[in-house]
């Protein structure tokens, strides 16, 4: 886990991920495989979370105005 898109992006370098992710519901930042669910259990059953993927090749500036940009046009999201 990381706490941000700079460190998540870090992750991704080293573990050779390709995809870099914002997990909403828990706030913390992370890598992965494409199609990859986040989540936790609860009461013995999977429950994805919402998070906000992008591609780890984009730079820490632009996953933060991306993600800025799809919070301000999905506000309820």
């Amino acid at each position: 886990m990381a706490a941000s898109w700079r460190e998540a992006k870090d992750c991704a370098a080293r573990e050779g991920l390709p995809h870099v992710y914002h997990d909403c519901d828990d706030n913390v930042y992370g890598a992965c495989r494409e199609g990859e669910p986040q989540g936790s259990f609860r009461g013995g059953a999977f429950m994805e979370h919402r998070c906000i993927c992008m591609p780890s090749h984009l730079s820490a500036d632009e996953l933060e105005e991306k993600e800025k940009k799809f919070l301000s046009e999905n506000p309820d999201w």
